[in-house]
């Protein structure tokens, strides 16, 4: 259960639970006012009973006081047959206009309310009424008040994950800067040693192993200056520089790992940032490598179609559970006992921001192998 329950889980409970209290205390302000405008309803059909049987003119004033007081709550008195003998506190505006406005508000009242009997002894009439205006707010209100809370939390949702995405760009940047800049200086020691070395012909075939080693070196640092700031993208021909990489990687793999190019064209040319680009490749492979544990198939197959070129890494190996392929591209999420989770976070940053394409999971099945499909666009 502990990894559902975060920081934004307790903030959405804390949220319905606020939300929840604040709609059943409004719906309980909402019916006392309907059951308070009901008893008054009430108040007024006795009082009009009562002044018709008076004769006492002190009484008789008083009720009518009573009477004048009802200024809210819409009413239409009637007769037994329900014809219309006056109504109150209507739309004044809309009983000029429409003709039909008095009859869809007495139909309106007789689905709200039952209506009120002023039994006169010698003959009845019907009270029909409605809600009062301030009822009605009230009754809409809880759907109001929901609205702008959904949309406030969703505000706030936005900004904390953009001030956390930020956060972990400034982080990557600066990370990547300085490890780009730490490598620097001992790079440089090393390429001149190796230029005194040279002098020395005797050392030329372990000079050649350690230049190969040197420009690797050189490469990576290359690669880390290039994160945050915007690449040079250059056309090129995709299918050269794949090969090379599975090259690169096949020679430092075990001999019962096997690489398999695949491609329905030879020429696909594609705008891309080549040192980023092997970067993410890189990674791939390297993470392929990882779940084959010595022993697999590594597949790579290009499709070049009309509007985008698709990539396909595959494995064999051990596949990745469904609770974590969501989590695989989040900074610092890993399940090798060593590195810091960043790989192929940063490599979807590298083809999102920077070739504009995408890259996810494709399918992954334990026991059976996962697969990574990158997207560059034409």
């Amino acid at each position: 259960m502990r990894k559902y329950l975060n920081w934004k889980t307790w903030f959405a409970f804390a949220a319905i639970c606020i939300v929840s209290a604040t709609l059943y205390y409004t719906h309980r302000l909402a019916v006392q006012l309907a059951e308070e405008e009901t008893k008054n309803m009430m108040q007024f059909v006795e009082g009009m009973r009562i002044s018709a049987h008076t004769t006492d003119p002190l009484a008789s004033e008083y009720i009518l006081s009573i009477l004048e007081q009802n200024t809210k709550i819409p009413m239409i008195l009637t007769d037994e047959e329900d014809n219309i003998l006056s109504k109150t506190n209507l739309d004044t505006i809309l009983l000029a206009k429409d003709t039909n406005y008095l009859h869809q508000c007495l139909a309106d009242f007789k689905s709200q309310h039952e209506p009120l009997i002023i039994d006169y002894g010698f003959g009845q009439q019907r009270v029909y009424y409605g809600d009062s205006y301030l009822l009605k707010q009230l009754k809409y209100f809880p759907y109001i008040q929901l609205t702008i809370i959904t949309l406030f939390l969703m505000v706030v949702l936005f900004a904390l994950q953009a001030a956390h995405r930020s956060l972990q760009n400034q982080v990557w940047v600066g990370l990547s800067k300085e490890t780009a800049h730490q490598l620097g200086t001992p790079l440089s020691s090393i390429d001149a040693w190796l230029e005194i070395l040279k002098e020395d012909p005797s050392n030329q075939d372990a000079l050649f192993e350690m230049q190969k080693d040197l420009d690797r070196l050189k490469l990576v640092a290359d690669r880390f200056s290039k994160v945050g700031s915007t690449p040079q993208m250059e056309e090129e021909n995709l299918m050269p520089r794949i090969r090379n990489m599975v090259q690169y990687m096949q020679k430092r793999a075990a001999s019962k790992i096997h690489f398999e190019v695949e491609t329905n064209e030879e020429e696909i040319p594609v705008y891309i940032s080549g040192a980023l680009f092997d970067w993410v490749l890189e990674n791939l492979l390297r993470n392929a490598l990882d779940a084959l544990n010595g022993e697999g198939e590594i597949h790579i197959r290009v499709f070049n179609q009309t509007h985008n070129v698709h990539i396909d890494v595959s494995d064999t190996g051990k596949g990745i559970p469904p609770h974590q392929v969501k989590k695989i591209f989040k900074p610092g999420f890993t399940t090798k006992k060593r590195g810091w989770g960043l790989g192929l976070s940063l490599s979807k940053r590298i083809i999102e921001k920077y070739h504009h394409g995408s890259l996810f999971v494709k399918s992954s099945e334990p026991g059976k192998g996962t697969t990574f499909r990158i997207i560059i666009r034409r």
